[in-house]
């Protein structure tokens, strides 16, 4: 069983509470727009942006990847985004993860704060799809991990 690590270290683990999804089929670019998006976020926030997004009411901006993007009406500050839904119902999962992880710590659910959310490119899937003639076409996937960790903010 391989042992996963972080990407961020020197953690209250009394305050904090963290998950991670490996090896997602889902876009790395589209992982890394969301994650840029949410981060700073507190989490109920970040769950109802993403719940916009599955349902095609609120686009994300894409900064970095916006090569040929479309203007989307909704984004402040930005003018490029798309709707990426496929990798706002893997990070979803995540979310909730870590909530319920929030939750197993005794950590207070409604004054979460996301201070950590990052992706990686994961492994690449090769495979090929046999053509005429003896060629074959390549058929690669990537895969992303995503790691996301919440901290406590005092209510005062």
């Amino acid at each position: 069983m391989p042992k996963f690590g972080y990407s961020i270290y020197g953690l209250d683990p009394a305050l904090t509470a963290k998950a991670s999804g490996r090896d997602l089929r889902i876009s790395p670019k589209a992982a890394r727009e969301i994650c840029n998006t949410i981060k700073g976020m507190m989490l109920y926030e970040a769950k109802e942006l993403l719940d916009e997004v599955i349902r095609l009411k609120r686009p994300i901006p894409f900064r970095r990847h916006k090569g040929k993007q479309a203007h989307k009406r909704g984004l402040q500050g930005w003018h490029s985004g798309r709707y990426p839904v496929k990798a706002a119902r893997a990070i979803m999962k995540i979310l909730d993860n870590v909530e319920t992880n929030a939750e197993q710590k005794g950590l207070d659910v409604d004054n979460l704060r996301i201070i950590h959310a990052a992706t990686h490119r994961g492994p690449v899937m090769k495979r090929y799809m046999p053509r005429a003639f003896g060629r074959t076409t390549p058929k690669f996937r990537s895969l992303t991990h995503v790691e996301i960790v919440v901290k406590e903010e005092s209510s005062e």
